[in-house]
């Protein structure tokens, strides 16, 4: 068995935490199925996003390792693009963490298959999480990766999906909790717009620009 690559693996995990815990339009449609459906709907829509999001990371990490392995002189660009991408995210991130957001409280209590595909649609059809994902994954896989690296890594991304929103959906099914999570909200999204920021422009120093 090849060798895993676990600073590879902890730092795409840590972003990949980051992200999932970030108040976006993903939370949203969970906690609306929660709230609206119960557990079983906020299961059932934590588990389709889950598996959106591990599509995507497992896609995402071989295409880029095929481009790199390809064409292996085009990583510095990769990166350095990745890295003015992820400062976009991060200002975007940074300067949204104060705007108020609000919970859609449907009066029709949803199935947990409607659920499990409104979580997988949110997943696929964010192009926001496309672009994250390859602005992140750049910075950190390299050409040559073994299977189990690239494996372990859209795997990881999908445990870490999974997880957190399996959390929202078994403890945050009241409107109480709910609520502190909203007012956590901010800080959640300025530390991802700190480590976006941070992660960039370590980058762009390893690259070697001013």
């Amino acid at each position: 068995m090849d060798n895993v690559l676990f600073p590879a693996l902890f730092g795409a995990g840590t972003v990949f935490v980051l992200g999932a815990m970030s108040p976006g339009p993903s939370l949203a449609v969970v906690l609306r199925n929660t709230l609206t459906g119960g557990r079983r709907g906020g299961v059932a829509c934590a588990l389709g996003h889950g598996l959106g999001f591990g599509v995507y990371a497992m896609v995402a990490v071989f295409s880029l390792i095929a481009l790199l392995e390809a064409a292996e002189h085009a990583l510095p660009l990769l990166r350095v693009l990745g890295a003015l991408v992820l400062l976009v995210f991060a200002r975007w991130t940074w300067t949204s963490a104060g705007a108020p957001r609000t919970v859609q409280h449907d009066t029709l209590r949803p199935s947990g298959r409607t659920g499990f595909a409104e979580g997988a649609a949110i997943a696929f059809l964010n192009p926001k999480i496309a672009v994250f994902m390859v602005a992140v994954l750049s910075q950190v896989l390299e050409p040559g990766m073994s299977l189990w690296t690239k494996a372990a890594i859209g795997a990881l991304g999908m445990v870490i999906d999974t997880m957190w929103y399996l959390v929202v959906a078994v403890f945050l099914s009241s409107k109480r909790l709910e609520d502190v999570l909203e007012r956590r909200s901010s800080a959640l999204n300025r530390w991802l717009a700190v480590a976006l920021a941070g992660l960039a422009v370590w980058t762009l120093a390893q690259v070697g620009l001013p």
